[in-house]
C-alpha cells in the first residue's frame, strides 16, 4: 500500500485570492519593510519582433523598424495555413521558422546591490538569450521554464537590451501544433544576496485529520555574500478569507556563500480541505528578516488535502474514493495558437469543468503556470506529463535528440515548479515510448521515476503505455517501474491483467471517444481502475484529420496515412475549438455525473448515394438540429441520452414512441423519425410521469446575428480577454444550425481582435483576422484589452443579415 499525502502550490502569478491572503499577512506582520522593490515583475510589454534570422544580438542593433508587441506571442498562428509549410499535417500546416525578440529597458540604481534574473515560462523552441550582446545560454525544450542571472551584465548608466533568438526551423519536431515564439510570460526577478532560492519553497501536509492538519514548509535559503549571516525565517498562513491560520518563526545561521533548507511545521485547526467541488486554498507568506527588516519575501498558495492509491480502493481524495473522468489536452488555445494568456488558460479549465470532467492530462508536456493555477482555483485534478519521447524519437527533430543531455534538467524543472499545486495528483514521465518493449526502456523508466521521487515522494508516477505491435504481457516489467499503470486504448484487458498482477493500479491514459460507455463501466465496476482519460477533451490544432468523418469518395483512412489538407487540426474532442460541447460531451458527462439527465441530438443522415465513414477517434456526426429539408419524409435517427428510466419523443406534439434508456440501453434511446419541420421534443419519464424535456426546433432562413460575451468587463492590462460567441438565428430568434454566412468584425475603443474561429478544421481562413465564416451556425471572436480604459464596441455584420453589436467595458482593477 502506498500513501500519497498532499503537495501544494507555489505561485509566481498574483491572483485575487493570493492578494487577499497576503494583505492580511502584511497587516499582522510587525517587520518593517522600507523602500521595498517588487520581487517579481511582469516583463511582457513593448518587445520588438522580427520574423526571420538576422544578426540582432548586439546592444546597438537598430530594431526601429521591427514590430512592437506584448507577450505572450505565437507567430505561427498569425501565418497562412498552407500545404507548403514545413510543419506538415502534424503541425497543422502552419509556418514555423526563426524569429527574434528584443526589449530595451533601464535598471534603477537601487538594483546595484541586488541579484537580478530573467525568468521565461516557455519559449518554443531552441531559444538563445542575450543581454547587451552577451549570450546567456541556449534552451532547447519549448515547454520548460528557465532563468538566467543578469547581474554581471547590467549597465546602470545606459539602456540595456535583452535579445532572444527562437529557432523552430528544424521540422518536424512535434506531432501536434507547437506554435513558435515566446508564448508564455516573462518575468524580471530581483532579490537581495540573502534570499529564498528559485523554486525553493515546498509545502506539504503529512497529516490531515478532520479537526487539524499539519502543514510542513521547507524553504531553501541562499546566502550569496562573502560572510556569515544570521536571519529569521517567518512563515505565516492564512485561509482564503484572510483569516490567520498559523505562524512559525526560526532563527537561522548561514555560512558565507551557502544555502540551507529549513523545515517549519504549523498546525492548522479545522482545515478547509481542497477538493474539485470545494477547491479551498490557503496562502503562505515566507519572509527572511535581518534586524526586523524584510530582506526577501515569497508568496505561496497551497491547498490542504490527502491522496492515496491502492488496488483495493483505487484513488482516494481526503479518504473518499474518486473516479477520474478525465480528458487529455494539448497546450494550444485554438484561434490564439499557443499564446498562453491567463484568461485563455483559465477558460480551458472552465470548459472542462462545465463539460463534467474532473481531471485533465497535460499531454504531452508541462502546461503553463496559469493553467495549473486555474486548476487549483476552480478544482480540476491534474496528471502532469513531462515528455512525448525518450531516446527513440517519433519525428526527426523531436526531443529524443536532447533527451540524454536535458532530461534531468527538464524533469526537475517540472516537478520543482509544479510540486506545490494541490490539483496535481500524478506525474507522468512519458507517452507511448517507442522503445517500450526493450530492457533499456525499463531502466529509463526507473531512472525517471526515481528522479521524480527524489523531489516529490508524495505522488505516484505513471506514463502512458500502448501496445501497438508489442506483446502486452511482455510490458509488465515496464509497468512495474511505475506506481500506476497507464493504459492507452487497452482498458478492456484490465480484468485479465488484474488476475495476473493483482497489485497493479490502472488508469486509462487515452481512450477512443466512441468507447465512452464501455470504459465508464469498467471504471465503475473495478476499484483498481481509477479512471479514464479520453483523447481528447478539446479539439486542437495539428495532428490534422484525427477524429474526422468523411464521405465515400473522399480520401479514406486514418490521419497518419495520408496528407489530408485542408484538414489542419483534430476533431476528436468532446468540445470544439470555439468552446461548443459536442453531443458526445453531454453523453460522457451524464455517465459520470448527475448534473444533466436529458439531452437530444440528431445523427447526420447519409447523403445517398454517398455514405458517411468514421475513423478510429471519430464519433458519428451528430447535431442539435432539426433542419434537414433535403431529407423531407425520410427516416432520420434521433438520439436521446437520459438518466431517466424511459424517454418519450414527440414531433409537433404527436407521440412518436417511448423507449427505455437504462441497463443494456447504455442510457441511450434511438428513434427513426420521418423528417418534417416543426418541434421535436424529448421527455424524460419516471414512474409514468414526464419530468424534463429537451426541444429542437426547425428554424427559418438565416436572418439575425446573436452575440454572447463570456465576460462583459475585462481588465485594461493589455492581456485580458473576452470570448464572444456568434450565433446565427432566423427572424424569430431560433438558432439556424446550417448557417455558413461570412461574418465581418469591427472593433472600436481600447481593444483589439486577438483571434477568430469556427469549428471547421477544414476552413483555412486565417485565425488572426477580422472576418470568418460561420460553421453550423456558430463562430467565435476573441477580444483583447489594451492598457487603456473605456468601452470596447464589437460590431458584427454579414450580407443579408441584421447586424449586431455589444459593449465590453475595460477598466483598471
Amino acid at each position: 500500500m502506498k500513501q500519497y499525502n498532499i503537495y501544494n502550490i507555489e505561485w509566481h502569478m498574483k491572483t485575487i485570492v493570493i492578494a487577499c491572503v497576503l494583505l492580511a499577512c502584511n497587516i499582522v506582520c510587525q517587520a518593517q519593510n522600507p523602500d521595498k522593490i517588487e520581487r517579481k515583475q511582469l516583463f511582457d510589454y513593448k518587445w520588438k519582433f522580427h520574423l526571420g534570422d538576422t544578426a540582432a544580438k548586439s546592444k546597438d542593433f537598430n530594431d526601429v523598424d521591427w514590430r512592437t508587441l506584448d507577450l505572450p506571442h505565437d507567430w505561427s498562428i498569425e501565418g497562412k495555413i498552407s500545404p507548403e509549410n514545413s510543419t506538415g499535417g502534424e503541425g497543422g500546416y502552419f509556418p514555423a521558422g526563426i524569429g527574434w525578440y528584443r526589449k530595451t529597458f533601464k535598471v534603477p540604481n537601487e538594483w546595484k546591490s541586488k541579484k537580478v534574473s530573467i525568468f521565461f515560462e516557455g519559449v518554443y523552441m531552441n531559444s538563445e538569450v542575450f543581454i547587451n550582446g552577451k549570450s546567456l545560454g541556449i534552451y532547447p525544450y519549448g515547454y520548460s521554464s528557465f532563468s538566467y542571472d543578469l547581474s554581471p551584465y547590467l549597465d546602470f548608466n545606459n539602456e540595456n537590451v535583452i535579445a532572444v533568438r527562437v529557432d523552430n526551423s528544424q521540422q518536424l519536431n512535434s506531432r501536434w501544433y507547437s506554435g513558435s515564439g515566446i508564448y508564455r510570460h516573462v518575468w524580471m526577478i530581483t532579490t537581495n544576496a540573502i534570499h529564498v532560492a528559485d523554486l525553493g519553497v515546498s509545502i506539504t501536509t503529512p497529516d490531515v485529520l478532520p479537526k487539524k492538519a499539519t502543514v510542513q514548509i521547507k524553504t531553501i535559503i541562499k546566502n550569496e555574500t562573502g560572510s556569515a549571516q544570521s536571519v529569521v525565517i517567518s512563515a505565516r498562513l492564512a485561509d482564503g478569507n484572510s483569516k490567520n491560520a498559523g505562524h512559525s518563526q526560526i532563527k537561522v545561521e548561514l555560512p558565507a556563500n551557502s544555502e540551507k533548507e529549513i523545515a517549519q511545521t504549523i498546525e492548522v485547526p479545522d482545515p478547509l480541505l481542497w477538493t474539485p467541488e470545494t477547491p479551498h486554498l490557503y496562502g503562505a507568506q515566507i519572509q527572511l528578516l535581518q534586524d526586523r527588516k524584510v530582506v526577501d519575501e515569497t508568496k505561496t498558495n497551497f491547498g490542504i488535502r490527502s491522496i492515496k492509491f491502492t488496488p483495493e480502493n483505487g484513488f482516494q481524495l481526503n479518504g473518499k474514493i474518486v473516479k477520474l473522468n478525465g480528458g487529455c489536452m494539448h497546450h494550444d488555445n485554438g484561434c490564439l495558437g499557443a499564446a498562453a494568456f491567463d484568461r485563455a488558460e483559465e477558460r480551458k479549465v472552465e470548459l472542462l469543468k462545465e463539460a463534467g470532467f474532473n481531471a485533465v492530462r497535460t499531454s504531452h508536456n508541462p502546461p503553463s503556470e496559469a493553467f495549473l493555477n486555474a486548476c487549483d482555483r476552480l478544482g480540476l485534478l491534474v496528471m502532469d506529463e513531462a515528455f512525448d519521447c525518450w531516446r527513440a524519437g517519433k519525428k526527426k527533430y523531436d526531443y529524443a535528440q536532447y533527451f540524454d543531455r536535458w532530461w534531468r534538467r527538464d524533469l526537475d524543472e517540472m516537478v520543482l515548479r509544479d510540486r506545490n499545486h494541490p490539483s496535481i495528483i500524478m506525474w507522468s514521465i512519458g507517452n507511448e515510448i517507442v522503445e517500450r518493449g526493450s530492457p533499456e526502456a525499463v531502466k529509463t523508466a526507473k531512472m525517471l521515476a526515481n528522479a521524480v521521487r527524489q523531489i516529490d515522494p508524495s505522488r505516484p508516477v505513471t506514463s502512458a503505455i500502448v501496445e501497438a505491435g508489442k506483446d502486452w504481457a511482455a510490458l509488465d516489467s515496464l509497468m512495474a517501474g511505475h506506481d500506476v499503470g497507464g493504459y492507452n486504448y487497452h482498458l478492456w484487458n484490465a480484468p485479465a491483467d488484474h488476475q495476473r498482477v493483482p497489485s497493479r493500479i490502472i488508469v486509462q491514459t487515452e481512450s477512443y471517444p466512441k468507447d465512452a460507455f464501455a470504459n465508464w463501466k469498467l471504471v465503475q465496476n473495478h476499484n483498481y481502475i481509477i479512471g479514464d482519460f479520453v483523447w481528447t477533451a478539446v479539439d486542437y490544432l495539428g495532428e490534422s484529420g484525427i477524429g474526422r468523418w468523411y464521405y465515400s469518395g473522399d480520401v479514406p483512412g486514418e490521419h497518419w496515412e495520408h496528407d489530408l489538407f485542408p484538414w489542419h487540426g483534430a476533431y476528436c474532442g468532446d468540445i470544439d475549438i470555439t468552446g461548443w460541447r459536442k453531443p458526445i460531451s453531454h453523453y460522457r458527462s451524464m455517465l459520470y455525473n448527475n448534473t444533466e439527465k436529458l439531452y437530444m441530438a440528431v445523427r447526420e443522415p447519409d447523403p445517398a448515394p454517398l455514405e458517411i465513414k468514421t475513423t478510429w477517434w471519430a464519433v458519428w456526426p451528430t447535431w442539435e438540429s432539426w433542419n434537414w429539408p433535403e431529407f423531407a419524409g425520410q427516416d432520420i435517427q434521433v438520439e436521446i441520452y437520459s438518466k431517466y428510466p424511459r424517454v418519450r419523443l414527440y414531433l409537433n406534439d404527436k407521440l412518436i414512441g417511448e423507449k427505455p434508456t437504462t441497463g443494456e440501453q447504455e442510457y441511450k434511446a434511438t428513434f427513426k423519425v420521418p423528417h418534417s419541420p416543426g418541434k421535436l421534443k424529448a421527455v424524460g419519464v419516471d414512474n409514468e410521469k414526464e419530468i424534463e424535456s429537451a426541444i429542437l426546433q426547425t428554424s427559418g432562413d438565416a436572418a439575425k446575428i446573436k452575440l454572447t460575451a463570456d465576460r462583459k468587463e475585462i481588465t485594461a492590462n493589455g492581456q485580458d480577454l473576452s470570448y464572444v460567441t456568434i450565433e446565427i438565428t432566423d427572424s424569430d430568434g431560433i438558432f439556424q444550425p446550417t448557417a455558413a454566412n461570412r461574418l465581418n468584425f469591427k472593433i472600436e475603443g481600447p481593444g483589439t481582435i486577438a483571434g477568430v474561429a469556427n469549428a471547421d478544421m477544414k476552413d483555412t481562413d486565417p485565425y488572426a483576422a477580422n472576418t470568418r465564416k460561420a460553421w453550423h451556425g456558430r463562430a467565435l471572436v476573441v477580444i483583447r484589452s489594451t492598457n487603456d480604459i473605456g468601452d470596447i464596441k464589437l460590431t458584427v455584420s454579414s450580407n443579408g443579415l441584421s447586424g449586431a453589436a455589444l459593449i465590453i467595458k475595460s477598466f483598471k482593477r
